[in-house]
């Protein structure tokens, strides 16, 4: 009975041993690395893209978790700020050209030359030339450039054939769009208007690009926008309106312009191209042009960045999440089948999909539009010098104050804001 315990309790013991050296002999798994991410643009049309990316990247880099953080885009610039004050800034975020200036000033934004340097893989040429340049202070790299988008005008071609006015061109000038405005006027039903352009910031320093004016000096120091070129831009905008071409605020009511382009009330609109995918369901056939400009040809150009915290504990697996995102192949299938903006890459064979996307028929057009770019004017005090002009362009817009001195006012607001930049 002895013997058959010791001999039970020996086979215990050799499994026991067993297992152990088994425990220690098996290779250890690898412990993951958590890189924060956070973003406004794929909240909440893009989600779904988003996750499938961040899938892609675990499956090639089974070592690292990217734990998915969003806010809508009203709330999550007050969102940033408050967590990078607090020393809790995400690995990694997404950051507009608008807002990059003032993160890169901070010294909020991690330098990436070094870690670009090292990466053997790495070459900047996959990149659109002009969105990885603006990501870039001193020579020093902070982005990696996303995606990049621009305002096309769109149109709705059912009620220019109803109005008999040919549909807009991409030679077109502002004459030609007043024309064309003033014929849709004359036929178009009551409710439903020629045209739609806002006039506020975004559309002003645009149209003032096309005017051959400049927003600020070259060295940030001074307001040009209120010489004859800024009075040209403003009274370009303001007479959509004065002319009955395009709706007032009341006349609009509880509708935005997109709203009112799906419902049939405008025959062109100046807008985004993320706007695309909201169209696509319009009951009627509708198309892009590029926007028609003043003395030279000019349009927006707005590029979103993916950044790396300056305090991050995760730089290199932060850094593998930014590349695989702005430019591997995986990140910009999925871009482009959902329409995404447009992937801020070089290479055209990956985005010929977008090209056949159809509405609208005239894709290229988006391509077309960044061979003149205006970039935004942008200074630390970002919010500020917006806030001002805007102000100043909507008494303009609304009569109270006379063009000129609108544009003087925001001017002398904008030198005020310029001198404690």
């Amino acid at each position: 009975m002895q013997r058959k315990a010791r001999t039970i309790l020996a086979a215990a013991l050799s499994g026991i041993l067993v297992a152990s050296l088994g425990m220690v002999l098996a290779p250890a798994q690898a412990a993951k690395t958590t890189v924060n991410y956070f973003t406004f643009s794929a909240a909440p049309d893009h989600l779904d893209t988003m996750k499938a990316m961040i899938t892609a990247f675990e499956k090639q880099n089974p070592t690292i978790h990217i734990n998915l953080q969003t806010a809508s885009y009203d709330d999550y610039f007050t969102k940033l700020k408050t967590r990078v004050a607090a020393n809790q800034a995400p690995d990694t975020f997404e950051l507009n050209y608008e807002n990059f200036v003032t993160y890169a000033a901070a010294g909020s934004l991690l330098n990436l030359n070094a870690v670009s340097a090292a990466d053997k893989s790495f070459k900047k040429s996959v990149y659109f030339g002009k969105a990885y340049d603006v990501f870039s202070a001193n020579g020093k790299q902070y982005g990696l450039p996303a995606s990049y988008s621009t305002v096309v005008l769109v149109y709705n071609k059912d009620l220019f054939d109803a109005a008999g006015v040919s549909y807009p061109k991409s030679s077109w000038d502002w004459s030609d769009e007043a024309n064309a405005a003033k014929a849709l006027k004359a036929k178009l039903p009551a409710g439903t208007y020629a045209d739609f352009q806002p006039t506020q910031f975004w559309e002003f320093y645009k149209v003032l690009g096309q005017a051959g004016g400049k927003f600020l000096s070259d060295d940030k120091k001074t307001a040009l926008f209120n010489k004859q070129p800024g009075v040209n831009a403003l009274t370009w905008l303001t007479s959509k309106v004065a002319n009955g071409y395009m709706p007032t605020k009341a006349q609009m009511g509880s509708l935005d312009d997109g709203a009112m382009f799906k419902a049939g009330k405008l025959a062109m609109i100046a807008t985004g191209i993320w706007m695309f995918d909201s169209f696509k369901d319009a009951p009627f056939k509708w198309d892009i042009v590029v926007q028609p400009g003043g003395v030279t040809p000019g349009n927006h150009f707005f590029a979103n960045a993916t950044v790396v915290s300056a305090k991050t504990k995760n730089a290199a697996a932060s850094w593998k999440w930014a590349k695989f995102m702005t430019s591997d192949n995986a990140a910009v299938k999925l871009r482009v089948d959902a329409a995404w903006e447009v992937p801020a890459i070089s290479a055209k064979a990956p985005l010929a999909s977008y090209l056949a996307k159809n509405p609208p028929a005239n894709r290229q057009a988006v391509f077309d539009a960044l061979k003149n770019p205006i970039v935004p004017p942008v200074i630390r005090q970002q919010s500020a010098m917006q806030d001002a002009v805007n102000a100043w362009l909507e008494k303009a817009q609304n009569g109270s104050v006379s063009i000129q001195d609108a544009l003087n006012s925001a001017a002398a607001e904008v030198n005020a804001i310029l001198a404690k930049e």
